[in-house]
């Protein structure tokens, strides 16, 4: 197999997370989230770039998941990440939160889910793998059951799995 100069796996990482950017983008215009739609994204709180207190860095230390649905105010996105306000326990917080930090994006009025494996601290990993898959409607109903508080994250499983490392260069 030859040498992958182009670097598909990249160029796949950054369309997904451009699907991303592309849903935030339209909440941030309208100010508010369109039918019943609402997103668990999970992010590495130890990436460069991730903005947010003390408080929450010290009971997230590794990673965390916000749930945008109801109450988020100051919603801003770039090229390159968002800004978003939240409460955590009646406290507003500004959290700054770059693509590449993120590790899952779900909205499960749609069962939609997207996956991204980053360490911790890297900016660009040439082993970094993409899942993305719809959730089947078996996970429907345990997803009427996910945790609704930052700090959870949400199971997908079920569902079609692409991978991307057989696509990959073996060193």
């Amino acid at each position: 197999m030859g040498q992958d100069h182009i670097r598909y796996d990249i160029l796949a990482q950054d369309a997904l997370r451009g699907v991303i950017r592309k849903v935030l983008a339209e909440v941030a215009a309208t100010g508010h989230l369109p039918g019943d739609h609402h997103f668990f994204i999970t992010f590495l709180t130890g990436a460069p770039g991730v903005r947010l207190s003390q408080h929450l860095k010290a009971k997230y230390p590794e990673q965390m998941t916000i749930v945008v649905q109801h109450q988020f105010w100051d919603l801003k996105v770039s090229e390159t990440g968002f800004e978003i306000g939240l409460s955590f326990s009646d406290t507003p917080e500004k959290l700054v939160i770059p693509f590449n930090a993120v590790r899952g994006f779900y909205d499960p009025s749609v069962n939609f889910e997207l996956e991204f494996d980053v360490a911790a601290g890297e900016e660009e990993s040439e082993s970094a793998e993409i899942t993305a898959y719809p959730v089947s409607e078996a996970d429907e109903v345990s997803s009427q059951k996910s945790p609704e508080r930052p700090g959870d994250s949400p199971k997908g499983g079920g569902g079609s799995v692409v991978s991307l490392d057989s696509f990959r260069k073996k060193n």
